[in-house]
This record gives structure tokens, C-alpha cells and sequence, in this order.
């Protein structure tokens, strides 16, 4: 075999080699690119690609909205938003078996609705729920398993910052996206429910139930959560009546934010302190997602110079597999990326080569990018890398980090059991955003 034919297999073996040595993921992959183009090409050309590939990969309209849902999250944590979810979702099932534990995947679900982070919704959430799970003495795994599995809700449930990265990936509608995830993130939520209490019931922390609360006390709680209430309408109902674009949105949602987290007496002092580290935290994340789309560019770059992409959609199309096995098959290629990889990283190595072929099988754009989502949303929660498991085992460091990734197994399967109903059912996943866009 000639270099060009090697190029690939010593690209991706030293994406690994650079990873197992401490390199960041960015960097790994920004590494392995390069060397590919120099083996395929020569330096000169990467040179040339080097000196607009940063530009032209960030500096993309629809990026702009991920600063500021992450800036959106940070003033409503800091406006106490999560706290205030775990109370009302605590009064309406906390007596059922399992009931703190669903309450803190409730919470996860209303707390996405004003954050497109999944690691900042598992943060908060976990904070705020772990402690009241231990104290009514459910187990560790169970407990931190749920706050986990519950965070991936962030990625899903609009606003979602992967989601918008998905549409920015393949030109899909940034709106038709967030709208998307409303439906599958509910079934998520549902799903989870489910199987806590099934959990629960064959294990110690079923009988660790709370007083069950009054009808009348249960809906004055729910009156404090308004919050999340204005800020999912101001965001996704301008968004969906088309009254204000999804950049747009996430301006007026950040600002919306704000003024609750300034009008919340209780945070008055240190104030200037909270605004600074909001900024700050967005500052952080929003650099680590470009450097990492600038880094996957880079190789994403070197696989289409020896046309992997166009090689795959050809093999795929010719082989005469039926169309929804070889998708099948696409999605789960995302399952051990996902034990490895982070979600941004996965997605602008993936879908670049995968949604070509997509495309010439004839499905639709958002379907493939919800049932992708929900493949990341596995990784997050898988060994060895799983993001929010270390997240909640920071928070919880009474429980091994071992149990916790025990509790967050059932999720996984929670998981692909719903990802089967949303490959079954399309609609579920395309049915708002076909009557936003009729």
C-alpha cells in the first residue's frame, strides 16, 4: 500500500496516540489533520488551508447563539432557578418510590428549558438534589445516577447548544432543530420517570419516600417557578412563531435572564461577583467548543481530500442493505466514539463523513440530528469518559465513582430504548417542526 492509502489509518492512530499521552482532544485532532494533508499533500497546502481555516469554521452566524443560551444558564443558576424546580417537582412526586429521584430528573427537564448545557443542568441539578437524597437515605448509585442521566436532558430540550451545532454542521434550519428536541426530550424525561420507579421498587431506596403534599401546597410551589416558564416562551415561542430569529432569542432570552437574576433580592450581595463569573464560565466554554470545531475542521478537512465522505455515500448507496439498517448502522458507530470523545468532537468528525449519506438515502435532516443527539447523550453518561458521571462524582464524593457509573447503566439502557421509539416513529421528532415551518 502506497502513503495515500496509509494517510487514514496513521491519521486516526495518532488521534489516539496524542490522546493516550495527555494532548487535548482539539489539539489531537488539529495534530492527526495535519499530518494526514502533509502525507496527501504537501506543507505548502496545509500551510495555505491553515491561514483561513480558523476563520472560516468559527465565524459562522449560527454560532453566535451558543454564548449566549451558555450565558442564558449561568444567570439562571445564579437566579436560584434550580432550586426552586427541585422544590415544586419534590410536592408532585417526591412520595412515590423513587419520587426524589424523579424529581431531580424533572428538574433537569425544566432547568434545560433555560440552559443548552447538559454538564452545567447535571452541576446544578446534582447540587441541589444529591443532598436531599442522602439525607432521606436513598442509595448512592441510584441518586447520582439519575442526576446524571437527568443532565443529558440540557442537549436535548431546547434551548440546546448541540442542537444548534448540529444545524450548523449541515446547514439545517437552526430553528427546525431547537423545535425538534421539545417532544423526544419529554419522551426522555418519561422514560427516565418510568424506570426509577421500577428501580426503586426492587431496591432500598423504594421505601424512602417523603410526606406527600397537599394539592393546594403542590400548586402554590409551582407558582415559583415562573422563571423557567418566561424564559422557555420568550426563547422557544418567539423562536416558533417566528417572531424573533433563534439568535435573536438567545439575546433576548440571556438579557430576560439577567434582569431576574438582578430583580432575586437574596443574590444582591456579591452581585458584581455572579455577572462576572456568569461571563466567565461562558467565556470558557464557548473557547473550548471553537477550538474544538477549528481542531475537527482541520481533519474533517484531510477526510475530504481523500474523499472518505463521498467514498462512504457511494459504498452505502451501492450496497443494497436496506436504508434504515444502514442509518442503524451509522448511529451506533457513535456509541464507542461516545466512550471516548466528547459530543462536539464527535459530531464534526462524524457528521461531515455520515450525513452525505444521509442525504442521498432520502431521510430527513432533523430526524438523523435528534436520533444523533441521543447518541451523544449516551456517551455522556458511558465509561470511561462519561462528563456528567465525573461532574456528579465532584459533587457526590461519598459514592464511588464506579457506583455512580453502575447507576447511570440503567439510563443507557433507558436510553436506547428510546432512541428505538424515535427511529420508529419519525414524526415524533419532525412533527412541530413541520408546523412551524407550514
Amino acid at each position: 500500500m502506497d502513503l495515500f492509502s496509509l494517510a487514514p489509518y496513521i491519521a486516526v492512530a495518532l488521534i489516539f496516540l496524542f490522546m493516550a499521552f495527555g494532548v487535548p482532544v482539539f489539539a489531537a485532532l488539529a495534530l492527526a489533520g495535519a499530518a494526514g494533508i502533509i502525507m496527501v499533500e504537501d506543507l505548502q497546502v496545509l500551510m495555505s488551508r491553515l491561514q483561513s481555516i480558523s476563520y472560516s469554521t468559527t465565524a459562522v452566524y449560527t454560532l453566535t447563539i451558543i454564548p449566549l443560551f451558555i450565558l442564558m444558564g449561568s444567570f439562571a443558576q445564579e437566579a436560584g432557578v434550580g432550586r426552586k424546580l427541585f422544590d415544586v417537582a419534590r410536592r408532585w412526586v417526591g412520595h412515590l418510590p423513587g419520587g426524589l429521584a424523579m424529581a431531580a430528573v424533572l428538574t433537569s427537564a425544566g432547568f434545560a428549558a433555560t440552559s443548552g448545557s447538559s454538564v452545567a443542568t447535571a452541576a446544578t441539578v446534582g447540587s441541589v438534589a444529591i443532598p436531599e437524597m442522602k439525607k432521606a437515605g436513598y442509595e448512592g448509585s441510584l441518586s447520582a445516577g439519575a442526576v446524571a442521566a437527568g443532565g443529558v436532558l440540557g442537549v436535548l430540550i431546547p434551548p440546546s447548544v448541540l442542537l444548534i451545532f448540529y444545524a450548523a454542521l449541515t446547514g439545517t434550519s437552526a430553528g427546525e432543530m431547537l423545535v425538534a428536541g421539545f417532544l423526544p426530550g419529554l419522551l426522555t424525561a418519561a422514560m427516565f420517570m418510568i424506570g426509577i420507579y421500577f428501580i426503586a421498587r426492587c431496591t432500598a431506596s423504594g421505601k424512602a419516600v417523603t410526606q406527600r403534599a397537599t394539592l393546594g401546597s403542590a400548586i402554590r410551589e409551582t407558582r415559583k417557578a415562573w422563571q423557567v416558564v418566561v424564559l422557555f416562551l420568550v426563547v422557544m415561542g418567539g423562536i416558533y412563531i417566528g417572531f424573533v430569529t433563534p439568535t435573536e432569542a438567545g439575546a433576548v432570552g440571556a438579557f430576560v435572564a439577567l434582569l431576574m437574576l438582578l430583580a432575586r433580592r437574596a443574590c444582591w450581595p456579591g452581585m458584581t461577583g455572579r455577572i462576572i463569573d456568569s461571563f466567565r464560565s461562558t467565556i470558557n466554554t464557548t473557547v473550548m467548543i471553537l477550538f474544538t470545531v477549528v481542531g475537527a475542521a482541520i481533519f474533517s478537512y484531510f477526510l475530504t481530500l481523500i474523499q472518505v465522505p463521498n467514498q462512504l455515500a457511494e459504498l452505502v448507496v451501492e450496497s443494497g442493505l436496506p436504508p434504515y439498517l444502514i442509518v442503524a448502522a451509522l448511529l451506533l458507530v457513535l456509541v464507542p466514539m461516545g466512550m471516548f470523545l466528547d459530543a462536539f468532537s464527535m459530531l464534526v468528525i462524524t457528521i461531515p463523513i455520515m450525513f452525505p449519506t444521509v442525504q442521498a438515502l432520502g431521510f430527513d435532516a432533523v430526524w438523523f440530528g435528534i436520533l444523533a443527539i441521543k447518541m451523544c447523550e449516551i456517551g455522556l453518561i458511558s465509561p470511561p469518559v462519561g462528563l456528567n458521571v465525573y461532574v456528579i462524582a465532584g459533587i457526590d464524593r461519598d459514592t464511588p465513582l464506579l457506583e455512580i457509573f453502575k447507576g447511570a447503566s440503567w439510563f443507557v439502557l433507558m436510553e436506547f430504548i428510546t432512541i428505538s421509539i424515535l427511529f420508529a416513529f419519525p414524526a415524533i421528532s419532525t412533527w412541530l417542526p413541520q408546523i412551524m415551518s407550514s
